[in-house]
């Protein structure tokens, strides 16, 4: 326990002060590489094969704790100098990773206490990520590994920055060294427990806890305010787990190294949604730049969104920042198997968002264990082939205009508004037999995206002003204080335009229901009450609103009948038995307004509400007229102006209309202004435009 408040501490200070720390000036296009787990002695092949290729960066060290340190204290770096050396000769950079996400064996055996404790048990050793992250031994060895190993590297001419660890989590550590940190926490919180007990109601089912000796294990709780308020706990055990190792790399780093983490996102056999078990927002400001892994469907499924969306998280996680791409697919599953040109038009839809790097999971697939099916750029072979040529062109572009594609920045006038407290407290009670907070978030965000609208993700602890916004979404905010509530209708009075969905303003921040007519806090703003709710079959819009047929007119999932006060009514429900209720409003708040959708519309119709609401904000796509398969981005560059990344998603060539005057800087070739920028199949041009950006 004295070692998580500790930490705790430690992550405020090192938030508040970060490091100097600098990137090349270019994008960086990379791969991770393990010279441990190569077939043959093959590390000079392999550099020579990837500076060929045009990668600039290599990952290394990341996944092989028990080979670095067969024995405690007992270091072998023959590996690390192997691919230090052979890189170096090359002109390749490389970042190293500290190699605490997967605990050798003789860890587990001399201090089986490391392996964590879930509600299901100590876990079994083999698998990665087994490890109780705030238990003292395991911290003991981790520093001891990491200190030898950036004590080893730091004054390599190679190395340019460090990965922490690897998609950190707290993988439900919940054992009895965590709940007692966990009560200590809410000592913390709730010097009365007559307090604590009444903001999560915990009277109900005798649940109610009268001495802090009482306080039980969470890992049984029927209560959802507890239940919720340990996850935000285990979310807070990442956050510090991550300052605590910042710290102790920059104590032993070279001055300029930088510092990152190489996030992940919600999965659903592919990167989809927030994260549920860590929060970005507060996580990333003990680093110096941002990573993120982004995985996602491929072929004919590929569509960009999934990049778009992981993107547009991690830039936002510090206020706009560049970031990194650390892992994503080169080949990956069987089923991701790259069409020709896909893997270019994946490159630059990470660069498009605004990523500094992009790097494949990984050089070369392996011969063992469980990821033998992931493949990596090369297949098992070790031999180039049609994905290796065609990264090849990508490194071929980069090293002409690299440097002018870095630091790109974005002005993005549309955001979605998110929150871990909401996502947990929403999935709690997931409504229709399972669908959870992401499920709700995600259409919302890629109707936008095929409009060409581009976003930017808030969350309650981002630093970002709302008011640089003209339209906010938010979806399923079903859990939040009533000062933040407040901050997003404040939004509005001021003259934003403000878009909530069902479920949102129901419970406070700790998941208790507010004891006032639905949507609570939201109520006044919205102009707009319900006291029903229902889960709706066969229920559509009366008259068709929005012109999206029979077949997309339709309400799933959840159905709020609302009572306008004030609010214009904008769509009704049809359905015999409640003819009357109003199913989408729009109220006049200030010099704004505030609309509020009271039920899960189909995809189709999410598009033409969202549509009308960006059209009311007075926000202008990136391309207007323009909508997926082709997807434009676009931002300003280092000399002022505008680039358009044009990208086509799909077999079918597509053509569009240049906005301006300019370059399409992947084919050096001068365009006019409305003139066709013409796209082959699964195709990318990237046009910077004469003019300044605006």
């Amino acid at each position: 326990m004295r070692l998580l408040i500790a930490v705790g501490l430690a992550a405020a200070a090192i938030a508040s002060s970060p490091a100097v720390a600098q990137l090349p000036d270019t994008i960086l296009y990379g791969v991770a590489y393990y010279d441990e787990y190569t077939p043959v002695d093959r590390v000079e092949e392999d550099a020579r094969m990837m500076k060929a290729a045009g990668i600039t960066v290599v990952r290394i060290a990341e996944s092989t704790w028990g080979t670095l340190e067969r024995q405690p204290g007992v270091f072998d770096f023959s590996h690390i100098d192997r691919m230090l050396a052979a890189m170096h000769r090359q002109g390749i950079k490389v970042i190293v990773g500290t190699p605490t996400y997967a605990v050798p064996t003789w860890l587990a055996r001399t201090h089986p206490n490391v392996l964590v404790v879930t509600p299901q048990g100590r876990a079994d050793y083999g698998r990665r990520q087994n490890m109780d992250i705030t238990d003292p031994d395991y911290r003991a060895a981790s520093e001891r590994v990491i200190v030898a190993l950036i004590d080893h590297v730091k004054d390599h001419p190679a190395v340019i920055g460090y990965q922490l660890d690897n998609e950190t989590k707290a993988y439900n550590t919940s054992g009895a060294n965590v709940q007692a940190a966990f009560v200590a926490s809410m000592k913390a919180k709730w010097p009365s427990l007559d307090g604590l007990n009444k903001a999560y109601g915990l009277d109900y089912w005798s649940n109610r806890i009268n001495t802090w000796e009482d306080f039980p294990s969470v890992n049984g709780s029927i209560n959802a305010s507890l239940s919720n308020a340990f996850a935000a706990f285990q979310r807070s055990l990442v956050t510090d787990f991550l300052a605590w190792q910042a710290k102790l790399v920059r104590a032993h780093a070279r001055p300029g190294q930088f510092l990152t983490q190489n996030f992940d996102l919600g999965w659903r056999g592919y990167s989809f949604g927030i994260q549920p078990e860590v929060d970005h927002w507060k996580a990333s400001q003990v680093l110096d730049i941002a990573g993120i892994d982004i995985y996602h469907p491929s072929q004919d499924k590929l569509t960009g969104a999934e990049i778009a969306f992981g993107g547009d998280v991690t830039r936002s996680m510090r206020n706009g920042q560049n970031y990194l791409v650390l892992e994503t697919e080169a080949q990956g599953f069987p089923d991701w198997t790259p069409y020709p040109g896909q893997l270019r038009l994946q490159a630059f839809s990470h660069l498009a968002s605004g990523a500094q790097m992009v790097a494949y999971w990984h050089w070369a697939t392996t011969a063992n264990a469980i990821e033998t099916y992931w493949r990596g750029l090369l297949s098992q072979d070790y031999k180039p082939n049609a994905v290796y040529a065609e990264a090849s062109t990508v490194g071929a572009d980069l090293k002409r205009i690299g440097s002018k594609l870095a630091g790109m920045k974005k002005r993005n006038r549309v955001a979605i508004y998110v929150s871990n407290t909401a996502l947990s407290a929403f999935d709690s009670f997931k409504p229709n037999g399972g669908v959870d907070y992401n499920q709700v978030l995600r259409p919302f965000y890629d109707a936008l995206y095929r409009m060409n609208v581009e976003v930017d993700i808030l969350s309650p602890n981002s630093t970002a002003k709302l008011d640089d916004y003209k339209l906010i979404v938010v979806p399923a905010l079903y859990a939040a204080s009533d000062a933040e509530i407040e901050r997003l209708n404040g939004f509005a009075e001021r003259g934003g335009h403000l878009l909530y969905t069902f479920k949102s303003g129901f419970s406070d921040e700790n998941t208790k229901v507010r004891y006032a007519t639905q949507p609570g806090a939201i109520a006044k703003a919205a102009g707009v009450t319900y006291q029903q709710f229902t889960i709706p079959e066969g229920v559509t819009l009366e008259g068709d609103p929005f012109g999206v047929g029979e077949k997309d007119n339709t309400a799933r999932w959840w159905m709020e009948m609302l009572k306008p006060t004030t609010a214009k009514v904008v769509a009704r429900y049809k359905h015999p038995s409640w003819p009357a209720f109003a199913a989408i409003t729009r109220n006049a708040w200030g010099r704004g307004e505030v609309s509020y959708i009271g039920f899960m519309p189909s995809d189709a119709l999410i598009e033409k509400i969202i549509a009308a609401a960006v059209d009311r904000a007075g926000v202008q796509p990136s391309q207007p007229g323009v909508h997926f398969p082709v997807i434009v981005k676009s931002g300003t560059l280092k000399n002022g102006h505008t680039v358009r990344y044009v990208m086509n998603y799909s077999a079918m060539p597509q053509s569009v209309v240049a906005l301006q005057d300019g370059t399409d800087l992947i084919r050096s070739k001068v365009i006019a202004r409305g003139r066709p920028i013409d796209l082959g199949p699964w195709d990318v041009a990237i046009i910077e435009e004469d003019g300044p950006g605006k």
